[in-house]
């Protein structure tokens, strides 16, 4: 068991390393802390008995008068663009280091080591993972924080969309690990996943589109399709919610998204231990 936990603990640093030297993490964190500085120095929050009396922006002016109102729907519009923004250069960046394990050479060389097929790909996929929730946890805690002393209103909403916004993320490197394994082409897996980020929004609106067509099968194509893949849109409607504290009206988009992401990683898996390099 032991063992087991060091080759883990080994594969993952072996991710952090090879992050930190194409400049991944580094990237992300700039992102993040610039971010963060715009918030802290930029933003100029005044309240004054529990409103928000004004908010400058670049010497522009706003007033505002609940900081219990105001703060959640400045958080909420964070927390989308980390969702769909901050998800984008993270499929670009996490492409290319599952990819980077099939290259010639190296690939003989890790699975040369004493380590099953099955633990090599999962310890990459959670190095991965761990690299994006890193800087995902870092900006959000930050952004919470600072409008916690700004404005005194410390809602837990939006520390726990952090935790949706890791776990969308998972399910799509998911799908990343799966086309890497198939065609070792991290071009090919930018394109697979943003397909699937551009379709499922889509696809969300499905009650529209069924009214658009003209034949049932397609309508039962549109109908598989939604359940079947993963429901980003559905769950940004989610983490707004959350953040917002208004009540959740279906988990459905959640759990449906999970057994996406566990079908596919599974399916990597299982296909990366009955390949031949």
């Amino acid at each position: 068991m032991s063992a087991r936990i060091t080759a883990s603990i080994a594969l993952v640093q072996d991710t952090f390393r090879e992050a930190f030297a194409r400049r991944i993490f580094w990237g992300f964190f700039g992102c993040s802390t610039a971010l963060l500085l715009f918030l802290l120095f930029i933003m100029r929050i005044d309240v004054v008995a529990g409103s928000v009396a004004v908010v400058s922006i670049f010497g522009q002016t706003a007033r505002a008068t609940d900081a219990r109102n105001f703060v959640p729907q400045a958080q909420s519009v964070i927390a989308m663009v980390l969702y769909f923004a901050g998800m984008a250069l993270a499929v670009f960046a996490s492409a290319g280091l599952i990819s980077a394990v099939f290259e010639p050479g190296r690939i003989e060389l890790l699975l040369s080591k004493p380590v099953s097929r099955t633990h090599l790909l999962l310890g990459r996929y959670v190095g991965n993972l761990l690299v994006v929730a890193a800087n995902i946890l870092y900006l959000v805690a930050g952004s919470w924080v600072i409008f916690g002393v700004k404005t005194g209103v410390w809602g837990a909403g939006f520390v726990l969309s952090s935790l949706f916004t890791t776990f969308i993320f998972a399910v799509l490197l998911a799908l990343i690990a799966l086309v890497g394994v198939l065609w070792e082409s991290a071009a090919v897996a930018i394109m697979v996943t943003f397909a699937v980020m551009i379709i499922t929004p889509i696809l969300a609106q499905k009650q529209i589109i069924e009214r658009l067509l003209s034949s049932e099968w397609s309508r039962d194509v549109v109908r598989i399709l939604y359940n079947v893949l993963p429901k980003t849109s559905d769950i940004s409607v989610i983490v707004r919610d959350v953040i917002l504290g208004r009540a959740v009206e279906s988990w459905m988009p959640v759990w449906s998204t999970a057994v996406f992401g566990v079908a596919v990683l599974g399916l990597a898996l299982w296909r990366f231990e009955r390949r031949s390099f």
